[in-house]
C-alpha cells in the first residue's frame, strides 16, 4: 500500500486495503439530540460536529461522544449505522 494512502481520508465508500471503519454515536449536550454516523476516522468527524462545520448538527452542538465501536469493512460499519438509526437501535443509545 503506498504511503500516502495512510494521510487521506477516502470520500465514503472508498477503502484502502487494511483500512477501519467506525460506526459512533454523538450527543447534544444541551439538548436532546443523538446523532449516528459512520468514519474512517472518528477523532476528525467528532471534532467536525463539535466545531460546527456540520449544517445538519450545528444547532445541536457541542456533543459529547457516547459510543465509537470499529469495524473491518464499510459495508459492516453501516449496518451498524442502520441500526442504530433504528428506533431499537435509539432506544439503545438512549440507555448508554
Amino acid at each position: 500500500m503506498p504511503e500516502w494512502r495512510n494521510l487521506v481520508d477516502l470520500p465514503a465508500g472508498r477503502q484502502a486495503q487494511g483500512e477501519m471503519y467506525y460506526t459512533y454515536a454523538v450527543r447534544s449536550i444541551n439538548r436532546t439530540y443523538i446523532y449516528v454516523g459512520l468514519t474512517n476516522n472518528p477523532a476528525r468527524r467528532i471534532a467536525e460536529h463539535n466545531d460546527m462545520r456540520e449544517r445538519t448538527t450545528r444547532a445541536y452542538a457541542p456533543f459529547e461522544t457516547i459510543l465509537t465501536e470499529e469495524y473491518a469493512t464499510r459495508v459492516e460499519a453501516r449496518k451498524r449505522e442502520k441500526y442504530l438509526k433504528s428506533g431499537s437501535g435509539k432506544e439503545f443509545l438512549k440507555s448508554l
